[in-house]
């Protein structure tokens, strides 16, 4: 059960829309089901009662306040079900509506100079709250925190009333926008409202950016208008932007400060991630076990980025892991600047689930917890050298590298939830989780090809290096619950091996090296984690033709390898 407060002007006009038709004729049998003293004259059910009348009998405390009058004196609440919650009957949304205003402050139980309110139902499955938030004693009713403790209440509501129990806010959650902005994006046919739009994009201009100019100026570039608030000594003290075509009734732009948009986007913020220092390769940016000091494979340079993103955020989640709690904050900060150029820099076979992957980890990144001095810039890094390196498909060398990407996100998506779990961040952990849904997703689409293709090559194998490479699969992951049953990744895995061994590897130390990364548990399939892991140990391929596993594995291949193992360098810890 979800509240949404705003503040008003025009007790009038509110009422006109209630009992009106709707935007699109939505609106079914508008009727009030509770008020402050329960005889308030009801314009949607006595053919006598007139909006004038109910306007009157609202704004009677304020009109007698002359002057003196608050300009914004009208108090709106939505309150909307879960659409998979059962009907609620007028008088069960008519308790709703008396909890919801004594918790706010609007009118406390007993107290007889509460503000004047009405509950109006003209939709099954919501109402609307209205309240002129002056009381009998001509006072002005105290607000402070009146959103958190309506959604407190919801949240005992929905226990009470056997509803779907949605998760306890904990005041870091970006602003919803406004049934004003919502009803003025459908009336301009905007798929959403603007504030989601500048989010994003805001969001988005941070993202690899080497300093605060780079970032204003990429908020240009994104054809948005920037205003700068500017202090006497000509320091820039904040930042507004506006979507040129978002005009108010004067038409004049109509501008959101950062912080307005979310906790997290203010300038002191921005500047506090910016500021941990310069955007450059930082030595532990690789997981533990990854091997250093390999020729580079064939690819182009955004493949060549999406690969390196992809150690940055193995490390990433690691720290998830392992790290105290300010480290963690900082790497989750991180890794949504990579999701957010994946997303804006990906194909449109996968662009709408990582857009959604973003937007759901973004929330994920947010909660109480600061990283005031941990070190993210291994992810920044690899965002910023993804954005500098031009678009990839998803095919050949560019999708297999952004399949390894991917793989590597979904685990630490999944750290992520059970880190916020772990601590009592509902929402927080519920985001995460849907973004690991997405990129599980965009994954599946992206990783399907060059998994079949190695798949392919693994049953083309010799038999004799086929069951070589099943026997070190067997006695390297014998442990690890249903790898037996992932055929396909099994296949892909055998091949891997075979080619890894043929470049002079040792398949059995690169399997321990792959599974000493972090944890398997997460894994959808371990076998495909374990593929894109070596394949970048081992400096392979991201997508190699079928028939490569066959050409370069034969027995005589494997052998030379087995006696002439390639050496690797350890990396710097």
């Amino acid at each position: 059960m979800v509240p949404d407060i705003s503040r008003g002007s025009k007790t009038y006009g509110l009422l006109a829309y209630l009992f009106g038709p709707g935007k699109h004729d939505e609106h079914v049998d508008p009727h009030i089901v509770a008020s402050w003293d329960g005889f308030a004259p009801d314009p949607g059910r006595d053919p006598a009662a007139t909006l004038s009348q109910l306007e009157a009998a609202l704004d009677l405390r304020v009109n007698q306040l002359g002057d003196r009058r608050p300009k914004r004196h009208v108090w709106h609440c939505p309150v909307s079900a879960d659409p998979g919650d059962r009907l609620l009957t007028d008088e069960e949304w008519a308790e709703v509506a008396r909890r919801v205003v004594a918790a706010a402050g609007i009118a406390e139980p007993g107290d007889p100079d509460g503000c004047r309110w009405i509950a109006v139902r003209h939709d099954p499955r919501h109402i609307h709250i209205m309240a002129t938030i002056v009381r009998g004693d001509l006072r002005q009713a105290r607000l402070n925190k009146d959103a958190e403790r309506a959604q407190a209440e919801c949240r005992q509501i929905e226990k009470d009333f056997g509803l779907k129990e949605l998760n306890q806010g904990d005041g870091t959650a970006a602003k919803r926008p406004t049934s004003a902005e919502g009803h003025k994006a459908q009336r301009l046919g905007r798929g959403e409202p603007v504030r989601l739009q500048l989010r994003d994009a805001v969001r988005r201009a941070v993202a690899g950016a080497a300093d605060e100019d780079e970032f204003l100026d990429r908020l240009k570039t994104a054809g948005l208008l920037v205003s700068l608030k500017i202090a006497p000594s000509g320091d820039v003290l904040g930042y507004s932007v506006a979507h040129p075509d978002d005009r108010n009734a004067q038409g004049q732009p109509v501008f959101f400060g950062g912080s307005r948009l979310a906790p997290d986007l203010s300038l002191p913020r921005i500047r506090k991630r910016l500021g941990t220092g310069p955007l450059q390769a930082v030595d532990n940016a690789q997981p533990a076990g990854a091997a250093t000091g390999q020729a580079r494979v064939p690819g182009s340079r955004a493949a060549q980025a999406r690969r390196g993103a992809a150690d940055a955020v193995e490390s990433a989640a690691r720290a998830i892991d392992e790290g105290d709690d300010g480290q963690v904050a900082a790497q989750l900060a991180g890794a949504i600047e990579v999701i957010d150029v994946i997303a804006i820099r990906a194909p449109a076979d996968t662009r709408a689930q990582l857009l959604a992957a973003a937007r759901a980890f973004e929330r994920a990144s947010r909660s109480h917890v600061r990283a005031e001095r941990a070190d993210n810039r291994a992810l920044r890094y690899a965002a910023r050298q993804m954005l500098s390196n031009g678009y990839a498909t998803n095919r050949g060398e560019d999708g297999g590298a952004t399949a390894m990407l991917l793989s590597a996100l979904v685990l630490l998506a999944i750290a992520a939830a059970r880190w916020h779990s772990g601590r009592g961040h509902a929402q927080q952990a519920a985001a995460a989780t849907a973004a690991a849904r997405e990129l599980r997703a965009a994954y599946r689409t992206v990783a399907a090809r060059p998994m079949a293709a190695m798949a392919q090559g693994g049953r083309r194998l010799p038999p004799e290096v086929r069951e070589r490479q099943a026997e070190i699969i067997r006695a390297r992951l014998a442990e690890t619950e249903g790898v037996p049953r992932e055929r396909e990744g099994w296949d892909a895995l055998a091949a891997t091996l075979a080619e890894a061994e043929a470049a002079g590897h040792d398949p059995a130390a690169l399997l321990d090296e792959a599974k000493s990364w972090r944890e398997l548990d997460s894994a959808d399939s371990v076998t495909a984690v374990m593929v894109w892991r070596v394949r970048r140990i081992a400096g392979l391929s991201a997508a190699p033709e079928p028939a490569a596993a066959k050409r370069g594995s034969s027995p005589q291949a494997g052998q030379a390898a087995a006696v002439a193992p390639a050496p690797r360098r350890r990396p710097r810890r």
